[in-house]
């Protein structure tokens, strides 16, 4: 312990370097401080973000499921209920992979109700083994590695007009002198722990919005094929894919927005409110590239409405010149420096 110092003994320019030290010492704890509360203040407003986007998404995954499950419009054909349940399932997949998100760092709560236990997959399909070992078979102490087992999970592929299984088996290798297990690592998938390629997914994706083919239709397809996929678990796929595809779209944006030229139209799509008995016209705008353009792009983004403010925001700051009808939603953007350039088809129907 450091013996106390006697102020009486120290002359002027001792004293005078003791009290600009002590003066360093405190402007050095006042910084720290400033960047605590600095700190606190950007923890407090992330956790403030974090729940009000929890407490959104919950409030929309709840809107959804009483649509679900509630009473049904007898205004809604059978057919039309079973494109409108599609919908629903996708877009709870897609919220409920969301809120998985901004949870992961926390424990998850055990679920309220019973998890369905997953089939197998049935047993007459075809199956490809492939192999998963490590690099090297001799363990850091420099002893050989004995296998002593494996794991197998099992993928359901397919290609057109057949499905077939990936056998994924995973080797264990252990080391008897330092009692160590190596294995190798679990291949990255579209779905972690699911049963889906991304063969399989991209031909529920490509059948459902390029070749217009509800997911209803396809679990019948399927099952001629021996291949049972309920309709909740494709559209389970659908909304987590278009998670997973968000990055992509984005970026697909941003190089749609790098060209000088584009096109752009609004069509009205009949949406259904959760808990209401009736559809109320929202719209879809569509800004794409034009056919001479390196990038042959189109961006769909989806509006409760036909106000002019969704397009004055997926162009907010381009400038180029944008080839579109006379409808006035499109006028404030010529203003701040996009060029309209009319459409002939409108002109000619003058």
């Amino acid at each position: 312990m450091q013996a106390p110092i006697d102020l009486n003994q120290l002359n002027e320019t001792e004293l005078r370097q003791m009290a600009e030290q002590m003066l360093a010492q405190l402007g050095e704890r006042d910084a720290r401080l400033v960047a605590q509360d600095a700190e606190l203040a950007a923890r407090d407003e992330a956790i403030r973000r974090y729940s009000m986007r929890e407490e959104q998404l919950t409030h929309e995954i709840a809107l959804l499921r009483r649509h679900r499950f509630g009473k049904r419009s007898e205004g809604v054909n059978r057919q039309q209920y079973n494109l409108l349940e599609e919908l629903v399932d996708a877009d709870t997949a897609a919220i409920e992979q969301e809120l998985e998100r901004l949870a992961e760092s926390r424990p998850r709560p055990e679920p309220k109700t019973r998890t369905p236990k997953r089939r197998p997959l049935p047993p007459q399909l075809p199956r490809t083994e492939i192999h998963h070992e490590p690099e090297h078979t001799t363990c850091n102490c420099g002893c050989a590695l004995t296998r002593i087992g494996e794991d197998v999970s099992e993928k359901l592929d397919y290609e057109p007009g057949s499905f077939s299984v990936e056998r994924h088996i995973r080797g264990k290798w252990a080391c008897r002198q330092c009692e160590t297990i190596t294995q190798a690592p679990v291949a990255p998938h579209v779905i972690d722990k699911g049963i889906p390629t991304t063969n399989l997914l991209a031909q529920v994706l490509i059948s459902k919005y390029a070749d217009h083919l509800p997911l209803y239709r396809q679990e019948q397809i399927y099952a001629r094929a021996g291949v049972e996929l309920p309709r909740s678990t494709l559209a389970d796929w659908v909304g987590r894919c278009g998670v997973e595809l968000t990055p992509l779209v984005e970026h697909l944006r941003s190089k749609l927005l790098e060209h000088a030229v584009l096109h752009a139209d609004e069509t009205p799509v009949p949406m259904l409110s959760p808990g209401k008995k009736r559809t109320h016209q929202a719209y879809i705008w569509a800004y794409a590239t034009t056919r001479y353009a390196p990038v042959q792009g189109v961006i769909y983004d989806f509006q409760p409405s036909r106000s002019g403010k969704a397009s004055r925001e997926f162009l907010a700051d381009w400038r180029g010149q944008l080839v579109c009808d006379d409808y006035t939603g499109y006028k404030a953007g010529f203003t701040t420096g996009m060029t309209e350039v009319g459409c002939w088809a409108h002109y000619l129907e003058l």
